[in-house]
């Protein structure tokens, strides 16, 4: 799908600047998939990395539309440097965590487990859950944090655990995206208040 000639952007960007309450979805509809296809043309990418740098770069769009100056460029030119920027950043992140986990199963490697090692790990996973149980009163916000503890990315996942009904995958992702962090930090709470209980 090709980007929107100029005048189509210039018309969704003026509605947005308005406050059109349609124009955030039809920004999505209409730029989404051209910006997606040209970052896995022109970086390579994912379609994964692909499609969350293109839902970064809209999320930066509209949450202020009026940093986008139109007589400095297209506004699909602004919006694909913003999501170049955000997926040339993710390959660098996973190449980082590849070199370090490719390090770690290394080090894993010359080690056999420690059968005491594992039961303890066991232990406190079952205890974090148990402050859990009694901590987060909410089902739907249990079943988000056991997405979390197991490594679930999915955030069509977790707006089925959390039971987000929006129309719009931006809005769901953003959505997904606040409730996640909002729960890691519920888990590092419990986490510290843990830690603190074995030092007393």
């Amino acid at each position: 799908m090709p980007f929107p000639v100029v005048a189509e952007e210039l018309a969704l960007h003026e509605r947005t600047l308005a406050g059109d309450p349609v124009a955030p979805a039809d920004v999505c509809r209409t730029l989404m998939e051209p910006i997606t296809g040209a970052l896995r043309w022109d970086l390579r990418c994912s379609e994964d990395d692909a499609h969350d740098s293109a839902i970064d770069a809209l999320l930066a769009y509209l949450e202020e539309p009026s940093r986008y100056a139109v007589g400095r460029g297209r506004l699909s030119t602004y919006l694909m440097d913003i999501a170049k920027k955000r997926a040339i950043d993710r390959v660098r992140s996973q190449s980082a965590t590849k070199r370090r986990e490719e390090a770690y199963a290394a080090v894993v490697e010359l080690q056999a487990p420690d059968p005491k090692e594992q039961m303890e790990v066991a232990i406190e996973a079952r205890e974090l859950w148990q402050k859990v149980e009694a901590s987060v009163l909410e089902e739907r916000d249990r079943q988000a944090i056991k997405l979390i503890l197991v490594g679930e990315r999915s955030a069509e996942s977790f707006a089925e655990a959390l039971g987000l009904t929006t129309t719009s995958p931006l809005e769901v992702r953003r959505q997904v995206k606040q409730h996640r962090d909002r729960l890691l930090k519920v888990l590092e709470r419990l986490g510290a208040r843990m830690a603190n209980d074995k030092d007393a």
